[in-house]
């Protein structure tokens, strides 16, 4: 699964890479959580022109809500979407086929549980990781998002796709994010990308680039924000 990640990396890189012309304001960021607002990029086709004027790095809340639903607090519950099923959940079917995004991020968290020491009462302990790229350049996560209106308030939220963990990962968790390289990212933004094409890139990341760090247990309080988290 994916809880919580960090991102660093310059809105200006990022608007370069994806032809788009304007960036919000963005400070980094080390420890962003569920129901947080988080950057996305949407509305983009393999050529780098906008479907429209107000489409390109929006800022999305973390948690999806269907635009069915009363409550907006069910986005609290779905954060991530599983790719297997995702084609035929009703949550997210709908976003999958017409409301996908790119969420960068230059790193994600997961926990490690160790094994209790023998003969104690003692818990298992949770070790944070962060998982980044060697190189230091930002993953590109599928997500989707959706839109929900009532009255004059717009929610806009998005979920993030999940797959079965690469060697690496599978050393931490079952689950890991859905990463595309920038062809598969520019594919999944694509609106006439056929839906056999998009099932494609929902694969496991080559874990060859990727590195994983252990770090500071204050990233457990989600109210923690700063550089020392990765240290």
């Amino acid at each position: 699964m994916c809880g919580r990640f960090t991102l660093r990396t310059p809105m200006a890189v990022l608007a370069q890479r994806f032809g788009i012309p304007e960036t919000p304001v963005w400070e980094p960021r080390y420890n962003i959580a569920p129901t947080q607002p988080i950057a996305a990029i949407r509305g983009f086709q393999s050529n780098d022109v906008p479907l429209s004027d107000d489409r390109g790095l929006a800022w999305l809340r973390w948690g999806l809500v269907p635009n069915w639903a009363d409550d907006p607090k069910i986005g609290s519950r779905m954060i991530n979407a599983r790719s297997e099923s995702v084609h035929e959940k009703p949550s997210f079917r709908t976003p999958f086929r017409k409301r996908r995004c790119v969420i960068p991020a230059d790193g994600y968290y997961e926990w490690q549980t160790s094994a209790p020491v023998e003969g104690t009462q003692r818990a298992a302990a949770k070790r944070p990781f962060h998982f980044r790229r060697r190189d230091g350049e930002p993953f590109l996560m599928a997500g989707l998002w959706e839109s929900r209106r009532r009255g004059d308030e717009l929610l806009e939220t998005c979920a993030l796709l999940t797959v079965g963990a690469n060697a690496l990962a599978a050393q931490y968790h079952d689950r890991m994010p859905v990463i595309l390289d920038e062809e598969g990212a520019h594919r999944w933004l694509d609106p006439d990308t056929p839906e056999a094409r998009l099932r494609e890139l929902l694969v496991p990341a080559d874990p060859e680039p990727m590195v994983a760090v252990e770090v500071s247990t204050r990233v457990n309080k989600p109210s923690i924000d700063d550089p020392s988290l990765l240290e």
